[in-house]
């Protein structure tokens, strides 16, 4: 059984897909069932997310389809997209038509995730599972780590590639105002559409420095909303730091009991009083599943629809049509946010 990845990799730091898709190729490569070559693929995996070259890619997948009707294609989904950008559902109704007519199998990031998606019309499918992101284990480590000490001021940091307000910048921002500085420090990586005053603002970094970055802090903190599995949330993790997150989105599910969980800011500081003060029990709390276990969570899954297949197990073949309606929907969206970047322009 060989699997090819559909997506279009960058290098460098990107966003959190590119970085998990990343690692779990990595994993394929090792167990010796990757392969560059899309025509040599029994499976496809593709990832539904919004991006540029997003059409082209689902004709591909129906190209795919057409002249192979034995291959496999399977969704890795995110989102909704419409809860996190509060816009865009033409591209969630996109993926969900896409979902439906050609993809012989599901993959959520979260429970949660799965649970909006159906809430906005998305089918059923016949083989679906919910598997959690893991980061490169020879970057995100704990080897290294900043040792915790009470005595010291308490260094806290959040990240984030998007500059999107919903990814936690109100939260951030009240933060810088509002967080008592003589007791904590407060480090931003990536992009943000705000200035701090006191929370010290670094650039993106690769991954290498992100997670050495980490490691030098005590307690990580994300704010996102409607985030569905946030990749900058497990690396922290990984890298043996608490966290404190929003009480939204996959957060919960993925913090458990490594963490606390906030409602609103004014929860914060107590929350982090929480962490500090029993810190190592948090530290040990922290039971996410490595890049191996979900990597070989995502092979499992496929070759239980790939072994299905051998046994004549039908697979989904597109019409046209199917395609041209997905194809409508796309067009649709960039239409939208074409629209939107238009008001900005005019507005701002």
């Amino acid at each position: 059984m060989k699997i090819h990845i559909l997506y279009p990799f960058k290098d460098g730091p990107w966003g959190g897909a590119n970085q998990f898709l990343k690692a779990v190729r990595e994993y394929f490569i090792k167990i010796e069932s990757y392969t560059e070559n899309i025509d040599e693929a029994d499976i496809v995996l593709f990832n539904s997310s919004p991006s540029s070259s997003l059409l082209s890619l689902l004709l591909e997948c129906h190209k795919l389809k057409k002249n192979n009707q034995k291959i496999l294609l399977i969704n890795r989904i995110d989102g909704p997209v419409f809860f996190i950008r509060d816009r865009n559902l033409f591209v969630d109704k996109a993926f969900y038509k896409f979902n439906d007519t050609i993809c012989d199998g599901t993959i959520f990031q979260s429970n949660w995730s799965k649970e909006k998606n159906i809430y906005l019309g998305m089918k059923k499918n016949q083989y679906e599972t919910t598997i959690l992101n893991a980061p490169n284990p020879d970057i995100f480590n704990k080897q290294d780590k900043k040792t915790f000490d009470k005595q010291q001021k308490t260094k806290l940091i959040a990240t984030s590639w998007s500059n999107n307000i919903k990814k936690g910048f109100e939260v951030y921002k009240w933060m810088d105002e509002n967080l008592d500085f003589s007791k904590y420090e407060m480090t931003f990586v990536g992009n943000s559409p705000f200035k701090f005053k006191n929370i010290i603002l670094k650039e993106p970094m690769n991954s290498e420095a992100l997670a050495n970055e980490l490691k030098s802090h005590d307690i990580f903190i994300t704010a996102s909303q409607s985030d569905p599995c946030s990749n900058s949330l497990i690396e922290a993790m990984h890298c043996g730091l608490p966290a404190l997150g929003l009480d939204d989105g996959g957060h919960t599910e993925i913090i458990s009991y490594g963490g606390e969980v906030f409602k609103t800011s004014n929860e914060i500081s107590q929350k982090l009083d929480l962490i500090v003060q029993s810190y190592e029990k948090y530290q040990k709390n922290i039971n996410l599943p490595t890049i191996d276990e979900v990597g070989e969570l995502y092979f499992q899954f496929l070759k239980k629809i790939y072994d299905a297949k051998e046994n004549n197990s039908k697979v989904k073949f597109p019409s046209t049509f199917d395609y041209i309606k997905t194809q409508s929907y796309v067009i649709m969206w960039r239409l939208e946010e074409k629209m939107y970047a238009i008001k900005r322009r005019v507005f701002n």
